[in-house]
């Protein structure tokens, strides 16, 4: 018994560190995530901001593509 609780201990504490691990990775993905939503959106911005100074009517983005 004592050679069994040992192996799960052992488990559980690599299970541990691949949690630990995962859980660094998302955390840094969110962020990463969230920084390219904010440039995406600024981007976009710029690039409505331009059409609207070159006398578009309607923003290119919120056309409806030719073939609807």
């Amino acid at each position: 018994m004592d050679k069994r609780s040992e192996a799960l201990e052992e488990a559980v504490a690599h299970l541990t560190r691949a949690v630990d691990e995962l859980s660094e990775v998302v955390a840094r993905q969110d962020g990463e995530i969230a920084l390219l939503t904010r440039r995406v959106e600024a981007l976009l911005r710029a690039a409505a901001e331009r059409e609207a100074d070159a006398g578009g009517t309607i923003p290119l983005a919120d056309q409806r593509p030719p073939h609807w």
